[in-house]
């Protein structure tokens, strides 16, 4: 029973939110610890610190910030990124913890890491790639600042990810069924800096 007990108590200790306050919102986190505010020469870095794998149950990630913003249609978030491991995350369309869908920015290609460097929906279940496999990496190495742009269409359902002003085939993709929501950061079980983010766009009709 203790056993039965503490595997309970476990996931819902991940689950103690707070909010940050960084780039002119509030952002809400699952663990205000695992994240920090910084400055570089005078400029805010948000940086996920610590990294976490996924709750039990269906594989998708938790660990990101969202902005709490109105719901966007269409909405252009741009950003300077750094990974300090393998991979960092952008999440668009997000309704709640089962409804949304994010960016994989990755150092891996997708033939070679499936699960890295791609568009990825969730919806009541585990994570489901719907883009591409094709094209490079996202990013050439870690530990390096990069400018990334997403743009997401409300009546199209379109998203599409620029790095330092190129395309990148495997991070394009369409989604009918989410096409509104909130914008968040993170990553999927990694670490990753964040700073120079401007969100724009309209509220969903």
């Amino acid at each position: 029973m203790k056993w039965g007990i503490a595997f309970l108590i476990a996931p819902l200790a991940l689950l103690a939110s707070g909010t940050l306050q960084v780039f002119g919102h509030s952002w809400t986190v699952y663990n205000p610890v695992d994240w920090s505010i910084t400055q570089d020469h005078g400029t805010p870095v948000l940086r996920l610190v610590t990294p976490r794998n996924p709750l039990p149950g269906p594989r998708r990630p938790i660990q990101f910030a969202i902005a709490e913003t109105e719901n966007f249609g269409d909405v252009t978030v741009e950003a300077d990124v750094q990974p300090l491991q393998r991979s960092l995350m952008i999440v668009f369309s997000y309704q709640d913890a089962s409804h949304f869908d994010y960016a994989h920015l990755s150092i891996d290609t997708a033939k070679k890491q499936s699960h890295h460097n791609g568009i990825f929906h969730v919806y009541e279940g585990e994570r489901v790639r719907i883009s591409s496999p094709d094209g490079p990496a996202a990013f050439p190495q870690t530990k390096h600042w990069y400018h990334v742009k997403l743009v997401h269409r409300e009546k199209t359902g379109s998203v599409d990810v620029f790095v330092d002003g190129k395309a990148i085939p495997a991070l394009h993709a369409v989604d009918l069924s989410l096409t509104t929501g909130k914008i968040g950061l993170g990553s999927f079980d990694e670490t990753a800096e964040f700073k120079n983010v401007k969100i724009s766009g309209q509220a969903a009709k």
